[in-house]
């Protein structure tokens, strides 16, 4: 029996790779790509999975358009006769934010709250939504324990605020209306398509092309690492065997800070480390983040699959062999990790 899912944000990095896992493993499902396609959202991510005409044996379906269109998510989800929405679409660039503020609450906390009533509205079987470990707020470098599904939210910046407050929306609407919801938080994403703002990216294609790496001046902050991939195949579980209303941490337990992140890289492409530079914090700059996945692995089977070395060492491979995939995009974020005063630059 065949499943049609409307996945937003399906041009951004994590939403087109899922789109070419589900593509991959789910044959006979179809998959309604949306994306605004924002600075950061490349039609060109799902290349792979549509032929000219947008549109590939009727599997795989791109649609340009915004999650705050009502009008529009209700057509498709009518038209489409969608099963299951699936909702990466979000403003999630930290830096960003804080110039920016009022785009992340706009797209994150009102797109998603328009998601929710236009499935509400039409009803779907399953409103799936993706969030960030973020929302919980920051870890002291040396706090033994791990954010679980019952923490609290305590978000420090715009954009985990604005995710946090998406998340309750989700949540607000399987609780009133009885939308079959589920939530999965998860760590940061590292892999391929991933836009060349975000820290791993942005220090191989500066690599590549024998520019500086600038590194926070809070060297030591550290984050968990998750190959996208193997966040997909967590989603993938969650559609699957998850319970409505749950929500399930996605993590590796593989915490790696700034620096070692840059030396790793540097190491990979036989670069001296002098290509190292401080620059200054940003405001609010958590220190570390962390997940108890214990949930997800015990009650649906999910593990990692993908090991931190291997995944680095293929993550750099791949951005080192597609030049023509990152180098027309350089420049074009609108934030310069460089200097910050009073969160401006």
């Amino acid at each position: 029996m065949s499943t049609t899912l409307l996945v937003t944000g399906a041009a951004g990095f994590i939403g087109s790779n899922f789109v070419r896992y589900w593509h991959t493993w789910h044959p006979a499902d179809r998959v309604v790509a949306l994306d605004a396609l924002t600075y950061a959202g490349l039609r060109e991510n799902l290349d792979d999975v549509l032929d000219a005409s947008g549109d590939d044996d009727g599997r795989v379906t791109f649609v340009h358009g915004d999650i705050r269109d009502r009008g529009l998510i209700e057509s498709l989800l009518r038209e489409h006769k969608v099963d299951v929405v699936v909702n990466f679409a979000a403003e999630s660039h930290n830096s960003l934010a804080i110039l920016r503020p009022g785009d992340f609450f706009s797209t994150n906390v009102m797109g998603t709250q328009t998601l929710l009533e236009a499935a509400r509205t039409v009803g779907v079987g399953r409103f799936h939504q993706i969030s960030t470990c973020e929302v919980y707020g920051d870890m002291d470098l040396d706090d033994p324990g791990a954010f679980t599904e019952d923490s609290p939210y305590l978000p420090r910046t715009p954009y985990n605020a604005a995710k946090a407050g998406g998340d309750h929306a989700v949540r607000s609407y399987g609780y009133t209306y009885g939308l079959p919801v589920t939530i999965t938080n998860c760590s940061n994403n590292y892999g391929p398509y991933q836009f060349p703002e975000k820290v791993i990216p942005l220090f191989v294609t500066r690599a590549l092309r024998g520019e500086p790496l600038p590194l926070y001046a809070s060297t030591k902050n550290r984050r968990e690492w998750l190959h996208v991939t193997d966040h997909c195949r967590a989603i993938e579980a969650v559609l699957a065997n998850g319970k409505v209303g749950e929500t399930y941490h996605v993590g590796s337990g593989v915490e790696a800070d700034i620096e070692t992140i840059a030396d790793t890289i540097l190491a990979e492409l036989g670069l001296p480390d002098t290509l190292k530079t401080i620059v200054p914090d940003r405001p609010s700059h958590d220190r570390r983040y962390l997940l108890d996945s214990s949930r997800l692995r015990t009650e649906l089977g999910w593990a990692p699959q993908i090991d931190f070395t291997d995944g680095m060492r293929s993550t750099i491979a791949w951005y080192r062999d597609n030049e023509a995939w990152w180098q027309p995009l350089i420049g074009r974020s609108p934030v310069q990790e460089t200097a910050w005063s009073g969160g401006r630059q």
